[in-house]
């Protein structure tokens, strides 16, 4: 690990914290590094994807299968049935979607709060094959609107990836900043990581960023603030992502039509129900001790934070949203979309595996809420993905054939579902600041079956490499550099005004307008920048 030189005024036992981690780090990091690994599974097993399906579960979802096939062959009569059924699920689905859109989204404000009453935040950012986008990360971090001897940067990298270590190491970073350096080990992933450098988290307010993030420069005071006023069973709040590359052609815009419609109608929606949240994976901040009682992240969960939301909720603690946002860098080629979109699917079936071991469990300690969120969330996003393509094929094979009531009431139910999507999807960009194409949101139809390409390379990877995390390359379009200063972000100076030219912070910062540390990937010094 890469200890910081030099160090401010008034860290306090910062310094001193982190010499004794120097003195312990290479003799301890082995064991570290496998309490990570294995330290969910170690003590309690069903909790954690690497136990795999149950065969009772197996059972459960091939039996019904196996069964409606043979009756529908038997008995014509029960497509109709199944048409009916399949009709009240869409319809429902749907209807949420409306209400999401209808619903105002109210997110959780701060109260002001001194400086000096403020917590230690840790800001963990994991990063593996990332040194083209290191330079822009430490940027928008070193923008964060937070007393400085108050925030404790962790830089995440694998000891085996040398370019990103050289890259960070190349910075000029503060005392805020700190490399911690992950032992090689299985499985590879963000999660592990993550675990890992709790073990030299000092703040008692836990934030995730990923490596190609830029977010709102008062974020990270905001969630203090609420979590000041908030009673300690609110345990996790998660900001709003959205893509800055959003624009570069229509998959991007398709994906931040999705993502608008998720982070700014649906999970307000469900947050203010107060039903489980399915995490976003960045821009997720936590009180320290809420996570650790839940036993931290699961390293063999490739969405380790989807499932980490419901364990939270299954333990009685909450999660709330916030406004100010946090961008992203959204894949800008097909390929890349797919192997994005195949992890996420992949680690949707694993949590929705862990979280139905024992469904009674989920249930009783939510009330029913937690069941009926998973299925909404993760649950449909599977089933979707898996029979949009088929369904579409379906179609358009029937529409050959002479019309008949099922086809038509079926293609009502469609146009019915794709509609509420496009209207929550509209409402949604409208909320994040961006002006939806209509071309885009008719063209919704055609985005969704590509999700069925994710899913069969999902179910494959689910039984041949479960916990293979697919590495989403990043830098392919990095953030303009108006992107990480805090005169960018006027879309939500509403929702979250910005410091003011007088506040404490503003007054604080560096006089040069030039963002310190990183500078495509060389170092700068102080003189440099004074």
């Amino acid at each position: 690990m890469q200890g910081m030189a030099r160090a401010r005024p008034g860290d306090g036992a910062l310094p001193v914290r982190r010499a004794l981690e120097r003195i312990l780090s290479p003799s301890r990091a082995r064991d570290w590094a496998d309490e990570a690994a294995n330290g969910l599974h170690n003590r309690a097993p069903f909790a954690s994807a690497r136990q795999g399906l149950q065969s009772g579960q197996v059972v459960a979802v091939l039996a019904p299968l196996v069964f409606l096939v043979a009756w529908g062959a038997a008995w014509p009569p029960l497509t109709g049935v199944l048409l009916i059924l399949s009709s009240a699920m869409i319809l429902a689905l749907s209807a949420l979607r409306l209400v999401a859109a209808a619903v105002p989204a109210r997110p959780l404000t701060a109260p002001e709060v001194d400086d000096s009453r403020l917590p230690v935040v840790t800001i963990l950012a994991p990063m593996f094959r990332e040194a083209a986008v290191l330079p822009q990360l430490v940027r928008a971090l070193d923008r964060i609107d937070y007393p400085a001897e108050k925030l404790d940067i962790k830089l995440i990298v694998e000891a085996v990836d040398g370019a990103t270590l050289k890259a960070a190491r190349a910075c000029d970073l503060d005392a805020r900043f700190e490399i911690v350096v992950v032992p090689d080990g299985a499985p590879r992933t963000k999660p592990r990581a993550l675990n890992y450098a709790m073990r030299f988290a000092l703040g008692s307010i836990v934030c995730i960023y990923d490596a190609e993030d830029v977010p709102h420069p008062g974020q990270v005071r905001t969630a203090a603030g609420v979590f000041s006023a908030a009673p300690a069973r609110l345990a996790c709040l998660q900001a709003p992502l959205g893509w800055y590359n959003h624009d570069r052609n229509w998959l991007t815009r398709q994906f931040a039509l999705e993502y608008a419609a998720h982070f700014h109608a649906l999970l307000p929606l469900l947050a203010r129900m107060g039903w489980p949240l399915p995490l976003g994976g960045t821009s997720n901040f936590f009180r320290r001790e809420a996570l650790e009682a839940v036993g931290l992240w699961d390293p063999y969960n490739v969405t380790e934070d989807a499932d980490l939301g419901f364990r939270l909720a299954t333990h009685g603690y909450r999660t709330g949203v916030i406004a100010p946002p946090t961008r992203e860098e959204a894949p800008v080629r097909l390929p890349a979309w797919l192997v994005q979109r195949s992890r996420w699917i992949k680690g949707y079936a694993q949590t929705i595996a862990v979280h139905t071991r024992n469904p009674q469990k989920l249930f009783t300690r939510t009330g029913g809420t937690g069941t009926l969120s998973l299925g909404v969330s993760l649950g449909a996003a599977v089933i979707s993905a898996a029979l949009h393509a088929p369904t579409v094929l379906f179609f358009l094979v029937a529409a050959t054939a002479a019309p008949s009531w099922p086809l038509c009431w079926a293609a009502c139910i469609l146009i019915t579902g794709y509609s509420a999507a496009a209207i929550c999807a509209a409402v949604g960009a409208r909320r994040a600041g961006l002006t939806p194409r209509l071309g885009d949101l008719l063209t919704m139809p055609a985005y969704w079956p590509l999700q069925t390409l994710a899913a069969c390379r999902a179910l494959w990877e689910l039984r041949s490499n479960p916990y293979f995390w697919a590495k989403t390359e990043h830098g392919h379009s990095p953030a303009p550099e108006t992107e990480t200063r805090a005169a960018a972000w006027n879309d939500t100076e509403a929702a979250c005004p910005l410091p003011s030219p007088s506040s404490s912070w503003a007054v604080s910062r560096r006089a040069s307008a030039l963002p310190p540390g990183c500078r495509d990937g060389r170092s700068t010094s102080r003189a440099d920048r004074a």
